[in-house]
């Protein structure tokens, strides 16, 4: 009766299968509300993204829909992050006329030249964006894999002499030393470098252009400084800042009538010349139809992995599934062979911003998605090991980013050995820098490694106030640190383990149960500001040199937290980053066995995960939250993951421009929501995923690997999610009773049918069908 059943519902979905993805692909969710969103043209993991920028204070993608002003077009760009404006490099804007028609009739500053857009008029779809002007002017952007291509369209009615300008600018305004453009008297090509600093870094980076045009014939061309320009002047150096505010520069290129102008871009971080190469071997024609159709074919390959049914499934879901895939492929950012850092030859990646975000499902998702890509990324951040001394937690614009919490690229290693091993990463180089962050403490561990580690070894867990002359960073989150770097052991110790290395395996599984020693096991909690308990007893809490405890409120900095806490890299912080005690009182997600057992049994354990949820103390916009939602895995309660997955997904997520519950970080959120919807969650580190009911009646998944397609069906798929509990489950016509797989699923093609029905089941419920645990279930 099962294989009918499953024959059926196979013929059935047959038909009924998503075409074209890309139709549910729109770039413009996230472009409010802080989601940070990169919204314009670009190519899978490009270099070259071209948007409009705007002048919000919430520009970190570049384009946003909150009302704000358009500054210029620009041909760099990173997605999803927090912290200060990233890149927007070298911006182009384009004026239907001057006045009195004169170039100094045109305003050059970027702070004085915003001009508003028609909203109807914006248009993003996979490799191709566009917006009108209010001034007219309709611009259009394309992209190749360093070359950026604009197309302006004036209005015959308002504009006789277009100009356009480019300006040595960033989003964050943040030039550094002398800057220089060129522009050639007969071509009006401009070339040029600037150097900038990174959005969340130390250091800074010189970024070099090309710009050629065609269409409209040239009247004239030249350099501006500040508000006024010349025609008779071809190059300029133009220094850094005035009063801390970079000097307006750049240069100008006039036309003699309203013909459309294509502008080609071209991008480097080693010379101009190489910006030039790229641009004329890339988009040698200036063929905008021919780049995007280039574009769209290469997002629709990317997205050809995956299908799911529709059936009973409405716009909204589709959008909100696939569009979340794309945002996987934005970051990080293909630097090879373009970078100062390494040869032509040695693949390097840039814009890991941060990895304390992508390894919780970003990178998760593309193992499964696009494992060639992430083998790639891998062979990128070993090259940064072997230039830079260590892994980064986070990097971007050739620089290193600020560490957050651990050294959490031994999270994603860890990941990739297990569920990858392929023999184009070197492992023993993996092992080599993953034990480096273990064992030796970097100078400026403010950006690499890990932090006190004399505290670690001696004293095992990070104490308050550290005593750390060895290396400097900013003295806080001892907690989370040291829960993170627990967990960062056990992921250098499976990779051990492995490599058939025993003695380190059982060495680095011992530390990585550090986490108990800063369990305060009669620490209550009280809600915020009153006298009422919640109700549970024992807590993570600082801890002294000395070994006496400190004391933080548990809910200092969770989503309740009304006071203003200092929550991130601030000296003045507490002892978690950005989520609370109380949240990351689930962290361990190596042992959640003995977790279980320190919070009192299966039954408190499942409580506090309610209380976590019910009283919104977690928020799903923070990537701490993500595990959270399917931990009741754990406690042998796999359908309240369900139920919270279900309330997550319609409530916080939306295929609208504000539709994200926080910062995409890189396409992190967009991995969360597509793994959710799948019915999948993986556990970062290990070669577990816990399984729920996709929100579709069918996902299959073909392997980059094998090639092999595996299937996730649901038996009584209901569309208005009443029937989200599993009822019972078979892999390739077994009876399975597991509630989680391994990455076999997917390497090997298997088919996992899961009947749904209404109410909890006893599936997935027995000690035997939990979860892999460091140490043993005690119920």
């Amino acid at each position: 009766m099962d294989r009918i059943l499953t024959l059926a519902l196979l013929a059935q979905c047959a038909t009924a299968q998503v075409r074209d993805k890309l139709r549910y692909v729109d770039p413009l969710i996230g472009t409010s509300n802080g989601g940070n969103v990169f919204a314009g043209a670009s190519l899978p993991f490009g270099m070259a993204k071209a948007v409009a920028d705007t002048n919000s204070g919430s520009n970190q993608g570049g384009f946003t829909t909150d009302g704000s002003n358009i500054t210029g077009f620009s041909s760099m760009h990173d997605s999803g992050t927090g912290g200060s404006p990233s890149l927007g490099l070298f911006p182009l804007f384009p004026f239907a006329s001057c006045a009195n028609d004169t170039v100094d009739g045109c305003t050059f500053p970027k702070k004085s030249r915003s001009v508003s857009f028609t909203n109807e008029s914006v248009k993003a779809t996979p490799g191709y964006f566009a917006l009108q002007l209010q001034s007219g002017v309709m611009a259009e952007m394309t992209a190749a894999q360093h070359t950026s291509l604009f197309r302006f369209s004036f209005s015959t009615t308002n504009s006789a002499r277009p100009v356009i300008i480019l300006d040595l600018t960033d989003l964050s305004d943040s030039r550094q030393d002398n800057a220089s453009i060129s522009v050639d008297a007969g071509s009006g090509r401009m070339t040029g470098e600037a150097r900038f600093e990174p959005s969340f870094g130390q250091g800074n980076y010189v970024a070099y252009f090309c710009a050629d045009f065609r269409g409209g014939s040239i009247r004239d061309n030249g350099i501006f400084v500040n508000s006024r320009g010349s025609a008779d002047v071809k190059d300029l150096t133009i220094s850094r800042s005035i009063n801390g505010y970079p000097l307006p520069g750049g240069a100008f290129i006039r036309f003699t009538d309203s013909t459309p102008v294509l502008a080609r871009v071209g991008l480097s971080l080693i010379s101009s010349e190489q910006a030039c190469q790229l641009a004329e071997s890339e988009i040698p024609n200036f063929d905008f139809s021919g780049t995007q159709s280039a574009a769209v074919d290469s997002w629709r390959e990317k997205m050809s992995p995956i299908d799911v049914s529709t059936r009973g499934v409405n716009k909204s879901a589709l959008t909100n599934f696939y569009s979340g895939i794309y945002r996987t492929m934005i970051n990080p950012q293909n630097y090879t062979g373009v970078n100062p850092v390494v040869d032509s030859n040695t693949i390097y990646f840039d814009s890991y911003y941060c990895i304390w975000d992508l390894f919780r499902s970003h990178t998760p998702f593309l193992i499964i998605f696009d494992t060639p890509a992430v083998i790639q990324m891998v062979q990128g951040l070993l090259t940064l090991y072997k230039v830079q001394g260590w892994l980064p937690d986070c990097h971007m614009s050739l620089n290193k980013g600020y560490t957050q919490g651990g050294s959490n690229a031994d999270v994603i290693m860890s990941d990739a050995y297990l569920k990858i091993k392929s023999s184009d990463i070197d492992w023993s180089l993996v092992y080599e820098a993953v034990q480096k962050d273990a064992e030796e403490e970097p100078y400026d561990w403010c950006c690499q490694g890990r932090g006190g580690l004399d505290s670690w070894k001696s004293l095992n867990y990070i104490p308050v106030q550290d005593f750390d002359y060895k290396g400097f960073g900013t003295m806080t989150r001892s907690i989370s640190r040291t829960l993170e770097y627990s967990y960062n052991d056990f992921c250098i110790s499976q990779i051990a383990g492995g490599l058939g290395n025993t003695g380190d395996k059982e060495k680095y599984q011992r530390t990585s149960e550090y986490w108990s020693n800063l369990f305060k096991a009669d620490q209550t909690s009280l809600l915020l500001n009153s006298t009422t308990d919640t109700g549970f007893v024992g807590f993570f809490q600082p801890k002294y040199l000395n070994q006496t405890w400190g004391f933080q409120d548990p809910l200092t900095c969770s989503n309740i937290d009304t006071g203003n806490s200092v929550c991130s890299l601030q000296n003045t912080a507490g002892e978690t980053f950005e989520s609370s005690i109380w949240e990351y009182s689930f962290y361990v997600p190596h042992d959640q066995a003995r977790l279980i057992t320190t919070f009192g049994g299966p039954r408190t354990f499942v409580r506090r995960l309610d209380y976590l949820h019910d009283q919104k103390i977690t928020y799903i916009g923070n990537e701490p939250a993500f595990l959270t939602v399917f931990q009741y895995h754990y406690a042998g309660r796999p359908a309240l993951s369900a139920k919270r997955a279900h309330f997550y997904v319609p409530t916080f997520f939306s295929p609208t421009n504000g539709g994200l519950p926080g910062n995409d970080d890189s396409g992190t959120m967009g991995a969360f929501l597509a793994f959710t919807m799948m019915g999948l969650n993986p556990v970062p580190g290990q070669d577990v995923y816990l399984i729920t009911p996709p929100f579709f009646e069918s996902v299959s998944i073909t392997s980059p690997v094998s090639g092999k397609k595996a299937t996730i069906r649901n038996v009584g798929f209901d569309p208005s999610y009443q029937a989200i509990y599993i009822q019972r489950a078979t892999l390739d016509g077994r009876n399975y009773t597991r509630n989680w797989i391994d990455h076999s699923f997917f390497l090997e093609g298997k088919e996992l049918v899961l009947y749904l029905g209404r109410n909890e089941s006893s599936w997935g419920t027995h000690t035997r069908d939990l979860p892999p645990s460091l140490s043993e279930y005690q119920f």
